[in-house]
């Protein structure tokens, strides 16, 4: 039987913890989706289809990795792409109260698909997507956060 899992998040910008998150997803998983979200309550810097084509550029070389955009519940992706992993990372201990109550509702909208916790590499778990933002916009130099292509997008998009 072939497990399909579902990395789902706002990856405004995708950084080196969400692809060290997902490579370590495609070792344990036959079929990843990596589902770029739009952003309801975050006010994203990138559009969702900017954000779908830079997943695509920095996960270009995982063989078993998919990129596609999320305008949905993820349980209903779940549903739809016969899912029964969705993947969430862990940075620290307080990530984990509000990944517990995503993963306990995500349990109650879909019971088939369980909640894989993935901890980034040592060295990445500082990392988060709004942390990157906000020091690019501030001039300071996040290139070892993202990937080269991402680098250049956000020196564009923020000077």
């Amino acid at each position: 039987m072939k497990t399909t899992a579902i990395y789902p998040g706002t990856f405004d910008p995708i950084t080196n913890g969400h692809t060290d998150i997902t490579q370590r997803a495609a070792r344990l998983f036959d079929r990843v989706i990596v589902a770029v979200a739009d952003s309801i309550t975050k006010r994203a810097v990138f559009s969702p289809d900017e954000r779908v084509a830079m997943a695509e550029i920095v996960l270009q070389g995982v063989k078993n990795v998919e990129v596609c955009r999320l305008n949905r519940l993820v349980t209903d992706l779940a549903r739809v792409e016969k899912a029964s992993v969705i993947i969430r990372g862990l940075r620290a201990v307080s990530d984990f109260d509000y990944e517990f109550q995503m993963a306990g509702m995500n349990r109650q909208l879909f019971a088939d698909a369980e909640t894989v916790f993935l901890i980034p590499a040592e060295h990445l778990l500082f990392i988060s997507s709004s942390l990157v933002r906000d020091i690019a916009a501030l001039g300071g130099d996040v290139s070892k956060f993202v990937h080269p292509e991402i680098l250049q997008a956000l020196k564009g998009r923020l000077g």
